[in-house]
Order: structure tokens, then C-alpha cells, then sequence
């Protein structure tokens, strides 16, 4: 009998396929010993299911989109490390020898023992890493036992099913997508999950929040996840597949026509014109930023530069780096954003000295932290000011919260030129300044930056966080996120009509960006240039070629004046269903 069952939406399109149910629980390890004369064949083959593990993480890893949050990377690179790390690289193998068992054996040994320190912690954030340990664990169990996996294992065949988890870690979900798997169902997660994240950045259809799904799904039994519904229909009849079917082809069809708007203007029905930029990091983003079309980047993310190293990135290497952009995007403007360190993003080494974290998101974070570290914001402004006498550059300021902070900014700018001048270095005079508007208290401001700046930047992600107190990527509030709560609407408004009065440019980033649902109530809003994942550029683009702004502007009040989230949901429903 068909039964539908209904989750959270992440990502787009229908995936039809089998079910194959992934276990979170840990196999029944069974413990032998080992005579002398096979020890080091036991050794060895605990040795090779580590370099796979590290093999996976690392191409996990390559395949991350680099325009997905950096958290997601930490994530994977928490999980190398620990491979790495003596207590699962060595351990294990001195309790082979010692104990002359099984390398399964030995991995349990040490498992219990690790997660026994990790939860008598006193520090919360490192007795969440028991988490961490469990998982890497599982991998490395899992690589021992890859030549007779279970059948709803991960060893299993994936290639055109859907797999159903407890929950997916970023690593998992990567290797998955690699694997050609149709869909992602999770019980674990909300909307702004990383799970979720990554599969929008991926591609792949997937739901989350399907709490206790695994109770009404068999194995190998046929499933659709709509994930523009946020539906899951287990065992569908004839008369359901067709229509999926049909609708996956629609799909595909229809992101073939998507390529053929390469290279055309953003130009709504009612001839109003939309800058559509692209957000990168990575030489590949750069290249797919100007093979879509984008009209430049509208967010250069730097702090690729800072970590992962024990030193500090020079002037010269900063230069490069930015030249390098420059050349790929070949005369398209590249606005820069000083690097924006800070909560769960650290260059090694190199930590300001603070009394302790008791909440990253709201600590030395952004400008704050190069503000208390000077040398780093110095040595950064003189190599983009220089990289400026080399095509458009423009730079931007994350994390400003009040015109202090600016003046500040404003300042160490005008040291670096002198320093630049001394030594006869070419550089843009009028490098144009922009400040990103994520805190609340920068909306509130907007009028004061707009009067002082040359363009401002609205970054969603951490406008709707900060505005809503609420964590994207905590399960426990990730319900208050979202990014239609007319409080956030005001404060994205606010910074849009601050811009028009003073003749500033305003461009929003972030998520809300690339959801082609969105498009219309932004422009509605007031918004005329968007930066966005490349992937996700021609969709929105073709979102503005079929709105009419002066007609989007009408609903955009009506979402203004909402009480809340779900009445604006509705609005930008009648919305995008209009002609």
C-alpha cells in the first residue's frame, strides 16, 4: 500500500529509486587472536583500512562545493585529523601486537576507551567530539570489513538508490552523491542542517526530518522523494511512477534550456535590470562563475588563504592570489572580502588571545578579530589596494556593526596607501569600500554606512540568524530559521531604500540568493543585484525574466506589513504562481 510520508525540503527535483537503509548502530565485532606468524598481516591490513579512510575523507573533501559554508569543512577536516591522529593511526596497531587480536578487536578497544575520555570532558565542545570519534570509527570499521559488507550497509551498491540515514555526516553525503545515488532522506536534521546544505550545493534531492521514517521502510523497497514538496511516497503505484517519471524529464529538460540563457541580460518583463553575480572562493568557482555569465563577483571569500597553515599568508601570495581572479574573470569587477575569521574558522597558530569562546558566533569574529590583529588586516588591505591597479577590485568589510568600527577600517586603509606610497606602488585611489549589512544593528545603520560607502553587501545567512537568535545549523531552533520572518524582510528593505536614498548600490548574498523562490519578493524589495552560487545562476536568471517588478513591489508590501513567516510564505506562493 502507498503511504506518503513528509519531511523538510533540501534541494530540488524528484529522485525515484530503492530504498537502502544505512545503520547507525555498530556492527557486532567479533574478537579472535592472531598467531605470531600473522601479526604483521594483521598490522598491515588495519594500516591499509586507514589509508582508505583517509583516501575517502580527502576526496570527500575535493568535492565539498567551495561555496558551501566553511563549518561543513571543518567538519571533514575534524574527521582527517583524527585518522591522523596517533590514538586511531597507532594505537590500534600496539594493540594488535600487544594483545595479538584482530584489528576489529583492537579498533573497539581503543573506540571505548576514547569516547569514555571524551565524555568525562568538562569543556561541552570537546565532549561533542565523542560524536566525531564515533563516526571516524565506524569508517575505519567499516574499511576492515568492506569484503563482506551487510546488504544495508554502506558497502552496498548505491548507484540509483535512495538512502535513507539517521543522519548523514558532510563526508557521507559527498561520497554518496559520488556514488549516484537518486536521493538523500534523513530522519536527523532541519532545513538549514548541513546535510541540508550541502545537498543543495550538490544537487541532490533530499529530504531531512523525517523522524522514525525507517520504521515504515523496507529495504530494496521503491520510494520518490519529491523534494518540491517535501514529500516521500513508499511504494508508489503505477500510476504515481508515471507522473514522477514524467516530471523528472520535465526536470532535465528544463535544466538543458537553463544553458541557453548563458550570456543573456537579467532584464525582467517590465525592463528593469538585474546585476546577477557569483559568489567564489576556488579557481574552478572563478571559472564557472564567468562560463555562466555572471556580470563579476559580488563575494570573493579569502579565508582559504588562512587556513589549514601554521603561518600567515604574505602580501605577495595575497597579490597572486588576487590577480589570479582578476585574470579569470577578464575585466569583470571582483569584490573582495577582507577575511572573515572567527566562531568556527581559525588559522592555526594564530589565535587572538581571548578569554575563551562562551559563544564564537558573537565573539571576535570578522573585522572584530582583524581589528585586535592588525598586522593581518594591514598586510591584507596593501596587496588588495595593489591588485586594484590591475582591474576592478572592490572591497568589502564583513562583520561591521557600527560606524566606529568603520572609522576605524577607514583609517588602517588610509595607512596602508601611505605605506603604498612610500614605496611607489600602483594602486586604484578610488578603490571602491563596501560593508557587509549581517547584524541587525548594521540594517538599523544602513542609512550611516550608505552616507560613508561606496556600496553595500546584505549577507542573508547571518542577517537571519542574528536577527532571530536563532543558530541555522542547531536542530533544536533551526525551526525559527527562516529567511521570510517579516522582521527580516524589514531589515533587508531598511538597507535597500537606505542605499537608493544616498545613491549606493545594494547587493544581497547568501542562500536567500540562490533560491530561485525568492527572486521575485527581492526584487519586490528593492533588490537589483544578486550574488550567488554559479550553479544556481541561470535558474535565478531565468526567474527574473519572467517578473515584473512593478507587480512583485505590490506583494513585497503586503509581505512587509505580515505577522509572520507562514503569511509571507503564502504571499510569495501567489507570488511566484503569478504571470
Amino acid at each position: 500500500m502507498t503511504l506518503v510520508l513528509h519531511g523538510i525540503s533540501a534541494g530540488k527535483g524528484v529522485g525515484i529509486g530503492k530504498a537502502r537503509l544505512l545503520r547507525r548502530g555498530y556492527f557486532e565485532i567479533s574478537h579472535y587472536s592472531i598467531p605470531a606468524r600473522y601479526l604483521h598481516d594483521e598490522v598491515g591490513r588495519y594500516r591499509a583500512a586507514i589509508g582508505a579512510v583517509r583516501r575517502q575523507l580527502e576526496d570527500a573533501r575535493r568535492q565539498i562545493p567551495r561555496d558551501t559554508p566553511l563549518d561543513i569543512f571543518a567538519l571533514v577536516d575534524v574527521h582527517l585529523m583524527m585518522a591522523d591522529d596517533s590514538a586511531f593511526a597507532y594505537e590500534p596497531v600496539r594493540l594488535i601486537e600487544q594483545h595479538r587480536c584482530n584489528a576489529e578487536w583492537a579498533l573497539q578497544m581503543q573506540r571505548e576507551m576514547l569516547l569514555q575520555t571524551f565524555r568525562a570532558m568538562d569543556d561541552p565542545y570537546l565532549r561533542a567530539r565523542a560524536e566525531d570519534v564515533e563516526q571516524v570509527a565506524r569508517r575505519i570499521l567499516l574499511a576492515l570489513l568492506s569484503e563482506r559488507p551487510e546488504p544495508d550497509q554502506a558497502g552496498a551498491p548505491l548507484r540509483d538508490c535512495i538512502v535513507l540515514a539517521e543522519d548523514l555526516t558532510p563526508a557521507e553525503a559527498v561520497l554518496l552523491q559520488q556514488q549516484g545515488v537518486r536521493a538523500l532522506v534523513t530522519e536527523a536534521g532541519g532545513v538549514a542542517s548541513h546535510t541540508a546544505i550541502l545537498a543543495r550545493s550538490l544537487g541532490v534531492p533530499t529530504l531531512v526530518g523525517l523522524r522514525q521514517a525507517s520504521q515504515y521502510i523496507r529495504h530494496d523497497e521503491q520510494l520518490i522523494v519529491d523534494a518540491e514538496r517535501g514529500a516521500l511516497v513508499v511504494a508508489p503505484d503505477a500510476r504515481a511512477l508515471r507522473h514522477y517519471r514524467r516530471r523528472a524529464q520535465r526536470a532535465q529538460r528544463a535544466r538543458a534550456l537553463l544553458k541557453k540563457l548563458t550570456g543573456k541580460p537579467a532584464l525582467s518583463r517590465d525592463g528593469v535590470a538585474v546585476a546577477l553575480r557569483a559568489n567564489a572562493e576556488l579557481p574552478e568557482e572563478l571559472r564557472a562563475a564567468h562560463e555562466c555569465g555572471a556580470e563579476g563577483i559580488g563575494l570573493y571569500r579569502t579565508e582559504f588563504l588562512f587556513l589549514e597553515r601554521e603561518d600567515l599568508p604574505g602580501e605577495e601570495e595575497q597579490l597572486e592570489t588576487y590577480l589570479r581572479a582578476l585574470r579569470v574573470m577578464a575585466g569583470a569587477p571582483v569584490t573582495i572580502r577582507s577575511v572573515d575569521l572567527g566562531a568556527d574558522k581559525e588559522c592555526p597558530g594564530h589565535e587572538p588571545r581571548t578569554g575563551g569562546h562562551v559563544n564564537p558566533a558573537l565573539g571576535l569574529r570578522g573585522i572584530r578579530r582583524c581589528l585586535k590583529d592588525p598586522a593581518v588586516l594591514c598586510t591584507q588591505l596593501r596587496a588588495i589596494l595593489r591588485a586594484s591597479a590591475h582591474g576592478p577590485v572592490r572591497l568589502c568589510i564583513p562583520m561591521l556593526s557600527g560606524l566606529e568600527e568603520l572609522r576605524q577600517v577607514l583609517s588602517w586603509l588610509e595607512r596602508a596607501k601611505n605605506e603604498l606610497d612610500a614605496a611607489g606602488q600602483a594602486y586604484d585611489r578610488a578603490l571602491p569600500l563596501g560593508a557587509m549589512i549581517e547584524v541587525p544593528a548594521a540594517a538599523l545603520m544602513a542609512d550611516g554606512f550608505a552616507a560613508r560607502l561606496d556600496f553595500l553587501a546584505i549577507g542573508t545567512n547571518d542577517l537571519v540568524q542574528y536577527t532571530l537568535a536563532a543558530d541555522r545549523l542547531d536542530e533544536e531552533v533551526s525551526y525559527l530559521y527562516d529567511p521570510l520572518h517579516p522582521a527580516v524582510l524589514r531589515l533587508i528593505h531598511l538597507t535597500a531604500e537606505a542605499g537608493a536614498r544616498h545613491g549606493v548600490p545594494v547587493s544581497l548574498c547568501g542562500e536567500m540568493a540562490a533560491d530561485s523562490r525568492y527572486t521575485r519578493l527581492l526584487l519586490g524589495l528593492g533588490l537589483r543585484d544578486l550574488s550567488l552560487h554559479p550553479a544556481m545562476l541561470l535558474e535565478v536568471k531565468q526567474a527574473v525574466l519572467r517578473s515584473e517588478v512593478a507587480a512583485a513591489s505590490e506583494y513585497a508590501r503586503s509581505a512587509l506589513a505580515a505577522d509572520d513567516a507562514g503569511a509571507v510564505a503564502l504571499l510569495v506562493e501567489r507570488l511566484n504562481r503569478s504571470p
